[in-house]
């Protein structure tokens, strides 16, 4: 059975950051495309920054280009998602998910939401 876990929500002030973590232990997660979604209060969830196998793409959602940035620890099997300068709009539960489809970008799985397995999701609240 396939576990994501993702961890490093809170609950911050406008300008600070956090650093999100989604961890996999039954499988490799390099192996897989990576995303981090997020869903806001009375919203729809939305892709916001997608990492392909073996970075050779990433993608930013427009709202977050600049602020955030997806990275890989492979040794730790973890796939992280700095985010900077956080604003109140940024609040909302964030997932990560893996996209096992070979030939799907990063920007395509994260505007398509496209992910095979979820995790839990973790909360994040910004004030103001």
């Amino acid at each position: 059975q396939v576990h994501l876990v993702e961890s490093g929500g809170g609950l911050v002030e406008a300008g600070e950051s956090l650093r999100l973590s989604c961890a996999a232990s039954e499988f490799i997660l390099d192996d897989y495309g990576v995303g981090w979604f997020r869903q806001a209060p009375g919203k729809e969830r939305e892709g916001i920054s997608c990492i392909t196998v073996g970075d050779t793409n990433t993608f930013y959602a427009d709202s977050v280009k600049g602020r955030f940035t997806i990275s890989r620890d492979n040794s730790n099997n973890t796939v992280y998602l700095q985010m900077n300068n956080l604003k109140p709009d940024d609040t909302g539960v964030y997932y990560c998910a893996i996209d096992s489809h070979p030939l799907r970008g990063a920007q395509a799985m994260c505007i398509l939401t496209a992910g095979d397995y979820w995790g839990q999701g973790t909360q994040i609240t910004v004030s103001s």
